[in-house]
Order: C-alpha cells, then structure tokens, then sequence
C-alpha cells in the first residue's frame, strides 16, 4: 500500500444528501477493489466508514472516514484512491469541510429514487465554491420507483449545464442488471460471474446513439483540435474523449454522470475505473499556502513535488482510545518518512512522525514512507491540532484551510460530579480538537461552561462522545443571556460609612451624582472634588466602590452598565477613614441611586444575516418580526437566494438555526453577530427577572 507515485494518486471525497448511499457506495468500493472480505451494511452497523458507536446508533455518518484502496483501471495502470466518506447531515458539515480540503474530486451521491435533495445542493455549492472538480453517481437505480433519467434533467434543471451522461441504465428498478457505455457504444451486463458485455436492448439502442453524438459533440466542443477532427467527420475514440473530458473535469466545467447500484454491484468497477482515468490527481492541483504569519499574508501554490521540501497538512484529528490523538494528515510536497521530524509552522514546536500509518475506517495499516498527494495518519502529535501545516524548520508557511462555520447552537455544561468538573477542560479541548466546529466558551457573568455547535444533534453527539471517549458525564442547561441594567434618571446620594466600636472605627462620606451615559458607553467615573473634603488619597478607593457596585448588580439582579458617576463633595475622618471605609460608602451610595432613579433592564441585540431561498422570504421575514427583529434591509444573489438583514434580540434566536431549517426546508442559514445593547419592552421585565432569579437560585 505504500508504492503509489503521486500522478497515480486519486483523493477522492463522497458527498451528497444524508442517507443518499454515501457510506453503502463507499463499501461496494472497497469490496470490488479487493481490500475487505465481504461488504457491511449500514442497519447493522458493520460498514468501514461509519464504526463509531454513535454513528452505529443512528445509522448515518458523522464524521468523515478515509479508505484507501488500490486499483487497476482499465488503462493497465495501477492507481490509489484515497476514497474520503463524508456526512450528510446538515449539522456535521464541518467534516465536508475538511474532505473537500483535500480532495481533488467529489462524487456527488444522488439516489435514483430520491433524486435532488437539500443536502445535495448545499454539497453543490460548498465544491463550487472551494473549487473542488464534480462527478455525479446516482445510485439505488435498482430500487422501487428509479428513474436515472428523471435525476438527469433534475440535476441540469437545478445547476445548469456541463452535466455529461457516459452511461445509460440497462433496465430499472429490479430489472436493472447492467450499463450502456455512452462513449464506446457498448453495454455490459452483470451476474454472478461479474460483468460481460452484452447487446443493447432494441429499446435503448436509439437513445444510446444519440446521447453518444450529443456528449461527443459536447465534449470536443472545449478542444479545439479535436472539435476540428470532429467537424471535419472524423470518428474520435472513447480513449480521445475521455483524455478530453478529464481536462474539462479538472477545470470544472464538465460533470460525468453515471450510474450503478451499490448493493448489486453494478457499475461500481466502472465507476472505479472512471475516477482513476478521468479524475484530477494531486499533481493537477497545487496546494494554496500563504507566506508568513500575517492573516492578509500573500498566497502562494506549491506543486505536489513528491521531490520538493516536505509540507504536511493536518485535516482531521480523532481520539483514539488505544493510541490517544490521531492525526491524518496531507503530504502536499515532498516525501515524508518514519521517524522524520518537522516543524509546526505556526507554533513552531518541533513533531516526530513515529509510527506512520494509513487508516481505512478504523484499521491501521503501517507504511515507511508518503510521497506527496498521498494521504496518512500518525499518533501523538501533540502540538499540531487540525489545520496545522508542518515543514522544515524556518518553512513561514500556513495552509489555506476551510474557513471556520458559524455555531448558532449552545448549551451550559453542568458536570455531574466533582471527578467530571476537574476532567472537564481538558476533555472539552481534545473533543474540539477533533471537531474544530464545536467551540467553547466561558460565560464571565453566569460562570457558566458553553459549548456551542452547528446543531442540537451536533452538540447531542460531542456530549456523548464526551462520556464515552473522555469519560466526563454533564447535564445540559440552556444558556443564561447576559442582560444588563442601567439607571433610568438622574439621581444624588450621600453614600456614608460610620461604625466605632472601639479603638480605630470606619468612617467616610462620599456625595455622589449618578447619571446614564450614551447607550454603549460604558461606566465613567469623574472626580469633582474640591478643596480637599475627601483627601486624593481615597479617590481610587470611591471609583473602585462604584465598580464593585455595579458588577454585583442592581435593583434586578444584572451588572449595571452606561453610568456616569461624578463625586463632587465628601467628609474624612483623619483617623477613622480608610480605603476601605471609602470603598464601602462609595457601593452604598451607588445602590442608593440605582434604587431612588429606577433602572431599565438592557438585552443584547444581534445583527442577523440570513440567506433563504426566494420562496421562503415571506415566511421568514413574518418569522423575524414574531420575534421583534428589526429588518434592516434586503437583496437578492445571483442564483435567486435572498439575504436579509435585521437587528433581532439574542434571547430569541436561541433555537432559530432549528426553525429556520424548518421554515426554509434545511435550506435556510444564518450568521448572527453581538452588536449592541437595547432597552427590554417593559411587558417582558418581570418575566425575565423572574427567570434569572430562578436560574441563579439553581
């Protein structure tokens, strides 16, 4: 497994809609190539791909999973595909991410019977938009109701043209039993003793010459020697095309579409032979690293030299029960060995590369030496979390990774015993190192423990892999919001301090003016003292007072905020007065005028950007105004979506990545950003205080 050259290296990742027949596809893969026994099935939880116990539990995929295996194509040659399986649930898109910043080609899965989904076209566009080449699969043509193509003039009608069909469905349904090759005019068929060809059937023969003239036409059409040929009647062979269109492929301005069935086996060798033959290798895609540790440093590509200096990428880590932290990584230049030592290029720890292996599933296959393109993993690197890049000491480079995904959805963690708290942080960090999606965050005001995520079921599996893997059990209870108050007039104390009980007492005066500041100003304290009445000495003991004062809270409970208090007058004692005494009277005085002024209790306004499909915009911007938001404006994007923005509370978008799914169909997102404090509606204060008073009594 370790002689594979770089041209002949094809990472290839499976994406598509959950429950589209990613993982199914991937195990027909491996069993055709020879490199497992007999196939898994995904119900009993026995595939390659999908073998941790949550994935186990739910039957869908979770995280992304890598599986190599070696082919020899119908050229002759012998290649590598590092075959990368991904999730198609919407809240683990952050493990698309990661495959699609190393694969060089994407399979898009598309059932037969279920066609275009919204996981589909969320796929489309993540590969559009990282540039990632397309071919398109549809599976399941031997199931109930299949029609390959009815999926056809779907995918043209949703994504417009470049879609090139080099393979008919010989029969459908439980009929289907084999493939008509576009290009060459021929069919095959399937049975036990494999594949064979076969006549086309009368009925398909027709169609099959004609779309052969339609894709011959099409693909000749961006060569222009070959179009020359063409026009001039020379008959190209199905070897000329296909050099052709893995041009066009690598350029992404073709999209092959073929079609099998993973649990017969049907067109999976084709299917293996078309992405080793068609596919862009690592050597048609050089690697985009940025030159310094600036974020705007200048980008620059390396060529997948298998000769170059060695730069390693690492895009996903797992935490491995027996060997602890795993990390597969990229070789994107050079030719890495055992033993070999690199450098952190952003931390500049220097990491041994003991133990080299290539996972597929959770197998370990050990390996001397990855030449650049190829794919592998290596245990302990403790110092490179994913998306570290490691070269050779003074390499100022930086890998340009996937960019980080808004995480809309949180809970507070409440471990359930004291050996769960002190374990807590460090089992936080490891599970995040291994899903740079989750991120956590420690709330200062309620000292409560956040993690946030991309959904409830993303956050529901981190808390179980927490128990399972980490051994740390937690409650979960819903964020506090951080409101604050402010005092609503002007007020003027005399906070006082005066206790003798025997030897040195307390005493101190401090007059105070209180008064609110422009909203988001913060606290400003102003010394007005005159003629000595309290000694300069104490003043920072008043301002520290005030600040105690309104950290602990007012009237309801919540800091105070946006105050300006002026100290104007005062009284001292020569031997009674301290700082503390100063201190004391200043908090006091603070609390007066909060109580005698009133207070209004402020929330936190978000500024929300949300994308929605142009059939959903009513629906949603009826949605933002239940929920008191203020639509700033709107427009369109070019592909019909809408963006609307609005200022909308944060106390309620809480829940809103889960119903704005269900208003827009999975299709909606949204980014929300802090962006100021307002004045809670007066019918809405007893309520919230109310239930802060409940939850700090917790």
């Amino acid at each position: 497994m370790d002689t594979a050259t770089t041209p002949r290296i094809r990472n290839v990742a499976l994406v598509g809609h959950s429950s589209s027949g990613k993982t199914t596809l991937a195990e027909a893969l491996l069993l055709r190539a020879g490199a497992i026994p007999r196939a898994g099935r995904v119900e009993d939880g026995t595939t390659v791909c999908d073998f941790e116990a949550e994935e186990i539990k739910r039957g869908i995929s979770l995280s992304l999973a890598v599986a190599p295996f070696d082919w020899t194509a119908s050229d002759g040659e012998s290649y590598r595909v590092n075959l990368i399986d991904t999730p198609g649930y919407a809240d683990f898109v952050g493990g698309v991410d990661a495959a699609l910043s190393v694969a060089d080609l994407a399979v898009v899965v598309v059932s037969a019977v279920d066609g275009i989904e919204v996981g589909t076209e969320q796929v489309w566009e993540q590969c559009r938009a990282a540039g990632i080449p397309r071919l398109v699969f549809v599976t399941k043509e031997d199931k109930a109701r299949a029609d390959f193509r009815t999926q056809l003039a779907r995918l043209r009608e949703r994504f417009g043209s470049g879609f090139v069909a080099l393979e008919l469905p010989i029969g459908e349904e439980d009929a289907f039993h084999g493939v008509a090759d576009v290009l060459s005019d021929q069919g095959f068929a399937y049975d036990d003793a494999g594949r064979h060809p076969a006549p086309l059937p009368d009925d398909l023969a027709d169609e099959e010459h004609r779309l052969h003239d339609e894709v011959a036409e099409e693909i000749v059409s961006g060569d222009d020697e070959q179009l020359e040929r063409y026009l001039a009647g020379d008959v190209l062979t199905a070897s000329e095309l296909e050099r052709t269109l893995a041009h066009e492929v690598r350029d992404g301005v073709a999209f092959p579409v073929l079609v099998g069935s993973a649990t017969t086996g049907v067109g999976i060798d084709r299917l293996a032979d078309f992405l080793c033959e068609i596919g862009p290798s690592p050597a048609d895609r050089p690697a985009r690293v940025r030159v310094g540790d600036a974020p705007d440093a200048d980008e620059i590509t390396v060529d997948a030299d298998p000769a170059g200096d060695p730069l390693v990428y690492v895009f996903r880590t797992v935490a491995d029960p027996f060997v602890g932290q795993v990390s597969l990584f990229t070789v994107l230049s050079g030719t890495v060995t055992n033993e070999q030592r690199l450098v952190n290029t952003t931390t500049r720890a220097e990491e041994r590369l003991h133990g080299l292996f290539r996972l597929r599933g959770k197998e370990h296959l050990p390996v001397d030496r990855v030449v650049a393109g190829d794919i592998a993993a290596v245990a302990k690197l403790a110092a490179s979390p994913t998306g570290s890049a490691l070269a050779s000491r003074g390499t100022p480079v930086r890998v340009v990774g996937p960019e980080p995904r808004p995480t809309p959805y949180a809970v507070a963690l409440k471990p359930v015993t004291q050996a769960d708290d002190d374990k807590l942080s460090g089992a936080l960090a490891r599970l995040c190192a291994e899903d740079p999606t989750l991120v956590v965050e420690r709330s200062g005001q309620y000292a409560q423990t956040v993690l946030r995520g991309v959904g409830d079921t993303h956050l529901a599996v981190a808390l179980e892999r927490l128990a399972r893997k980490f051994g740390v059990n937690v409650e979960t209870e819903p964020v506090r919001i951080p409101f604050r108050e402010t005092i609503a007039g002007a007020a003027d104390v005399e906070g006082k301090v005066k206790k003798q009980s025997g030897g040195h007492g307390q005493f101190a005066v401090a007059q105070l003016r209180v008064s609110p500041t422009e909203r988001g100003k913060g606290a400003e304290f102003v010394d007005s003292v005159v003629g000595g009445a309290i000694p300069r000495n104490y003043l920072p003991a008043v301002e520290r007072g005030v600040t105690d004062a309104m950290a602990a809270g007012g009237p309801r409970g919540f800091p105070v905020v946006d105050v300006r208090v002026e100290c104007y007058d005062g009284k001292y004692h020569s031997v009674d007065s301290s700082d503390m005494a100063f201190r004391t009277a200043a908090a006091h005085g603070l609390r007066e005028a909060l109580q005698a002024a009133g207070t209004s209790v402020l929330e936190p306004v978000s500024r929300v950007t949300v994308t929605v499909p142009g059939e959903s915009q009513g629906d949603v911007l009826g949605d933002l105004s239940t929920r008191r938001g203020r639509i700033l404006h709107t427009s369109a994007l070019d592909d019909g979506r809408q963006v609307i923005t609005a200022m909308v509370p944060e106390a309620e978008i809480v829940r809103y990545v889960l119903d704005l799914r269900s208003l827009t169909g999975g299709r909606g997102t949204f980014e929300a950003v802090h962006d100021h404090y307002d004045v809670l509606p007066d019918h809405l204060v007893e309520r919230v205080t109310t239930q802060a008073a409940v939850a700090g009594a917790r």
